[in-house]
């Protein structure tokens, strides 16, 4: 089995909803386990929290989170970007739509200098996205 990178996304009560949220947008099988299920809740508070979650898509993606507890330190977005990239330019565009809806849009999603479509936002749970479709590079000066 080859090494894996993937990003693993903290929240502070927001990892269920963050991570249907993921599902929405990319489809593919979401599995997750409570503080309860492992009996690691020191605060009955916690016992619903997500310990862990990992959404797996059919195009490849892995994006794992978790709820932070109260106890522990927490700092809240720009701690990770995810860059999602390909020659799929309905998938891709599809993909920067809908995490669009409810967050903030940095860069639009269009043609850029390099030849690319290329687009920046950050998510409504404040995860930064940077998207970039594979096109033709830009004609050489000669």
């Amino acid at each position: 089995m080859p090494s894996i990178l993937n990003p693993y996304l903290n929240f502070r009560a927001k990892a269920r909803e963050a991570m249907d949220f993921y599902q929405s947008v990319f489809g593919g099988s979401l599995q997750r386990s409570t503080f309860a299920e492992f009996g690691m809740a020191e605060d009955p508070a916690e016992s619903e929290l997500i310990m862990h979650s990992q959404l797996t898509t059919d195009s490849g993606f892995t994006i794992m989170a978790a709820d932070v507890p109260q106890r522990m330190e927490l700092k809240e977005g720009g701690q990770i970007s995810i860059s999602l990239s390909g020659d799929d330019e309905a998938e891709l565009s599809g993909y920067y739509d809908r995490l669009a809806d409810g967050g903030t849009v940095i860069e639009p999603l269009a043609k850029a200098p390099w030849g690319d479509s290329f687009g920046m936002l950050v998510d409504r749970y404040g995860i930064q996205w940077l998207v970039n479709i594979a096109g033709s590079p830009p004609p050489q000066a000669g």
